[in-house]
């Protein structure tokens, strides 16, 4: 059983800058696809970005290409998302992703799907503020 655990978020003003966190319990954590989700109040849980086994491959939502960054560091079993720009619609639970079904992958389109993905964070909260 893998547990995921995400920090790094907070309150910040509009033009501001998060850096999100998340920590994986995995010992295999290097073989597989990370990926960034996000739900706001009353809306569908959607894609953010996703990373691959490697760093080699990213992948990002329209809406942050430009303004967020994920990596990942296999040594710490962390994956992170860099969030700069910030705007009030990016306000959020935002939860890290784990595919553990696909190993040693390339990141495609496919896994905008949370469907991809098997194992999830219990979130952490983003507010940015006008």
């Amino acid at each position: 059983q893998v547990q995921l655990v995400e920090s790094g978020g907070g309150l910040v003003q509009a033009g501001g800058s998060l850096r999100l966190s998340c920590a994986a319990s995995s010992r295999t954590f290097n073989r597989y696809t990370m990926g960034w989700f996000r739900q706001a109040p009353g809306k569908e849980r959607e894609f953010v970005a996703s990373i691959s086994w490697s760093g080699g491959t990213t992948y990002y939502a329209d809406s942050v290409k430009g303004r967020f960054t994920i990596s990942r560091d296999n040594v710490k079993n962390t994956v992170y998302l860099q969030m700069n720009s910030l705007k009030p619609e990016d306000t959020a639970v935002y939860y890290c992703a784990m595919d553990t079904k696909r190993s040693l992958v390339s990141v495609t389109t496919a896994y905008k799907d949370k469907s991809m993905y098997d194992f999830w964070g219990q979130g952490t909260q983003v507010t940015v503020s006008s």
